[in-house]
């Protein structure tokens, strides 16, 4: 079995084997999980922010995520937890001074290394690159190595001082196995703000209702002001006292007070031309001659 121009074919040509499993190199795993962002695969600038889950992704990338939810996204998954901006956390971070940044590397003259980190340990001042493990607290969002919790116990921020407990330490970047148990831990934390929010709800409800009872019901501080029927001797005439004394005073004819039988303009003192406004006066009254027919009778004229 000859192929064209007299080859002839090996075995490893005509038989197939077995695929080999590709590897993954280690090293650009690395590089990817901490200098990338895990949405956008761009690198990581800050604002950086983390979710429950320890993974690192630019802020900008997270809030065009939350916008457009499109299914055409394929990295959309990683951040199918990330239901809104109160998911994430945004880190703190403490910058490496030996770290020398992209100056100088426009022109491709400069080597790039790749395992010099950005950011440092605050307390020990380990590298962040990925070969030791590094955690934030969800409380302040302060980032430093798992090794500077250990060595430097305490129940307190080593850099800002907040108060934190386990629930709040999330390992960045962990193994399997971290991932699965820092998941239950969202989950469980999720389920106990949604009771509690049930829990509130109806207690709203009751300090809505509880100012309606006490109208109807008001206590001894309010003082009913019930009815002339219901009001004793005493506060009846003095009532009846200071009526009198607030006509006198006013000199006026104003409104009656409660009570109080009201008087015809006619036999006031008041002068002729006053009474002469109104109705009552003879002058206003006509006889039955001047009066209309009821035929020729209308609402315009008399």
């Amino acid at each position: 079995m000859g192929c064209d121009g007299g080859t002839i074919p090996k075995r490893h040509e005509l038989v197939k084997g077995p695929k080999k499993v590709e590897k993954v190199d280690k090293d650009a795993e690395l590089v990817a999980q901490w200098n990338y962002c895990t949405l956008s695969q761009e690198i990581l600038k800050r604002p950086v922010v983390a979710c429950e889950l320890g993974r690192l992704y630019n802020k900008d990338a997270v809030i065009e995520f939350l916008l457009d939810k499109s299914a055409e996204k394929a990295l959309g998954k990683a951040a199918s937890h990330i239901k809104s901006i109160k998911n994430v956390t945004e880190l703190k971070l403490s910058d490496n001074p030996a770290w020398g940044g992209d100056r100088g590397n426009t022109k491709g003259d400069r080597h790039d290394d790749l395992q010099r980190a950005r950011f440092i340990c605050p307390v020990v001042g380990l590298e962040m690159n990925g070969r030791h493990r590094f955690c934030f607290l969800r409380c302040c969002g302060c980032v430093f190595s798992e090794r500077a919790l250990k060595e430097i116990k305490a129940e307190v921020c080593h850099t800002c001082g907040a108060a934190f407990q386990e629930d709040d330490v999330i390992v960045l970047n962990g193994t399997k196995e971290d991932v699965e148990m820092l998941k239950k831990r969202m989950e469980e934390r999720r389920l106990r703000a949604k009771m509690e929010k049930k829990t509130k709800k109806p207690k709203a409800a009751e300090s809505v209702s509880k100012p309606e009872v006490s109208e109807e019901c008001p206590g001894p501080s309010r003082v009913k002001t019930g009815k002339p029927e219901e009001l004793g001797p005493d506060t009846r005439e003095k009532k009846a006292v200071s009526a009198p004394k607030s006509t006198a005073t006013n000199g006026k004819a104003g409104k009656p007070p409660c009570g109080a039988v009201k008087r015809s303009i006619a036999d006031s003192e008041e002068s002729e031309t006053y009474k002469s406004l109104f109705t009552t006066h003879s002058s206003a009254k006509r006889s039955k001659e001047e009066s209309a027919h009821w035929v020729t009778h209308t609402s315009y004229c008399f």
